[in-house]
């Protein structure tokens, strides 16, 4: 039902949004009787008429079970989802499947499904979100059992977007309503600590505020699948080390619901909305903001030779000049703190006290390496044979021997049976190790001589 000017939202002040969400927003009896005779006309056609399965016409295709959920489904990159997806989506599996020996199946609202279904979606998955669908259930029951003054601000927030975002720009490739719902959500989460009893004109401004700063956005869940399986562990990774915004969706790490959308429009339009009365109080004065972090704090494992490691959490977007005066609080250092980090199968990297944890993709829980060097010491990176890497402090008027000795004590690999490599060129024991033009941060090669016969003692 259209709205009249006086019922408008940029025309409610912010102290009547409560009213103007019952009023207008709270679906009658009436809708809900249609919606559900409107579902059980759906269920019985599907459970009665055969459905073709995706293999063949002649492929059998079984009814597991029918789930109501509120959104369409939108597959990245095809619109519409195929027949077959909308099959799996809504309960049907194909046996041939990827699925079919491991569907997430019906559970408690809180519960993970096995890792084996994650797995499973990983090694299937041709294109990020394809099997999207097939969690519509975990998508659905994430947003469910929320509490009722939080479902309010989620249909404040869906309202603004399909009436002052969607319907002005109904050609461009909109965020999908889904991301608007996890966006909510997550301001809630970590503006209010998940506190049911809040102002939704402060909730209304929040998400504004986090629209208008899309670009910095990196959210993410673990409710549903974790870091403990190391390939789920791997996508998740890569995920949040691309480019922003990033709103992972909780039942799929594969699916980034903000990739390739028109942030740009929903930012301008949000930017609008900030100047409208809904988001003024009594006194003509702007509602206040929860303080809402655009990503969420990560714990930092701090690792240092001789010592016991020990952590620290950070957010992302705390220059590493912070972080270092936390573990100057922590560990007393005398010298020159270096910090650098390695993400697997990468170069060890430096991390620059003018940087930030998100300037290096880094998301999620991390480790970093402390080195004190003490002038003239410089900090130099050796890279093992199996990819992994240790920093070490040397004065470059040094010999290479010392360094070798380094090595010994730290990876057990003795002297004799190293060898060291510096951009092709294979450094001699008795030589500076400055002759070889190598600077800080430089990376070296360690290889065990092909004439010795002790094994190698990794890290």
């Amino acid at each position: 039902m259209a709205l009249s000017a006086e019922m408008e939202l940029y025309g409610t002040p912010a102290s009547r949004l409560d009213s103007f969400v019952a009023q207008c927003l709270q679906p009658s009896r009436e809708w809900k009787e249609e919606v559900l005779e409107a579902v059980k006309t759906v269920e019985q056609s599907l459970r009665e008429e055969p459905l073709e399965g995706e293999c063949g016409p002649d492929q059998e295709v079984r009814v597991l079970k029918l789930v109501k959920v509120r959104r369409g489904f939108s597959i990245p990159g095809q619109g519409r989802a195929r027949p077959a997806l909308q099959a799996q989506a809504l309960g049907f599996l194909n046996p041939a499947s990827p699925f079919a020996s491991s569907p997430p199946g019906p559970s408690a609202p809180h519960s993970q499904p096995p890792p084996e279904v994650y797995v499973n979606l990983v090694k299937a998955c041709r294109y990020p979100g394809h099997l999207s669908p097939s969690f519509c259930e975990l998508q659905r029951d994430f947003v469910k059992h929320r509490p009722t003054k939080l479902k309010s601000l989620l249909r404040l927030v869906k309202h603004w977007y399909l009436q002052y975002v969607r319907a002005r720009s109904p050609r461009a490739a909109l965020p999908p309503l889904y991301a608007l719902e996890l966006l909510t959500i997550y301001a809630w989460e970590m503006g209010t600590q998940e506190n049911e009893s809040f102002r939704l004109d402060e909730g209304l401004t929040t998400v504004m505020e986090l629209l208008q700063d899309y670009e910095s956005l990196c959210i993410y869940w673990t409710k549903y699948y974790t870091f403990q399986n190391p390939i789920i562990e791997d996508v998740v990774r890569k995920q949040l080390q691309r480019e922003r915004p990033i709103i992972l969706d909780p039942a799929d790490p594969t699916y980034n619901v903000a990739e390739g959308c028109r942030w740009d429009i929903v930012a301008q339009r949000a930017c609008q909305c900030l100047k409208q009365d809904c988001c003024y109080d009594s006194k003509d004065n702007p509602v206040p903001s929860w303080n809402v972090k655009r990503a969420r704090d990560i714990q930092v494992t701090v690792e240092q030779w001789g010592c016991p490691d020990w952590t620290l959490m950070v957010n992302p977007y705390s220059s590493i000049r912070k972080v270092k005066e936390k573990i100057q609080r922590r560990q007393c250092c005398t010298g020159l703190q270096r910090l650098s980090f390695q993400t697997p199968g990468g170069e060890r990297r430096l991390l620059s006290s003018r940087s930030s944890l998100a300037e290096f993709g880094i998301f999620s829980d991390t480790r970093i390496c402390l080195l004190e060097t003490i002038p003239p010491e410089i900090q130099v990176f050796v890279r093992n044979p199996e990819g992994g890497s240790h920093a070490y402090a040397i004065d470059p008027n040094s010999f290479v021997l010392g360094l070798k000795q380094q090595i010994e004590d730290k990876q057990g690999l003795l002297r004799k049976q190293q060898e060291l490599q510096f951009l092709g060129q294979v450094l001699q024991d008795w030589s500076v190790l400055g002759s070889y033009g190598i600077k800080d941060s430089d990376t070296l090669i360690l290889s065990k001589k092909k004439d010795t016969h002790f094994p190698f003692l990794p890290s």
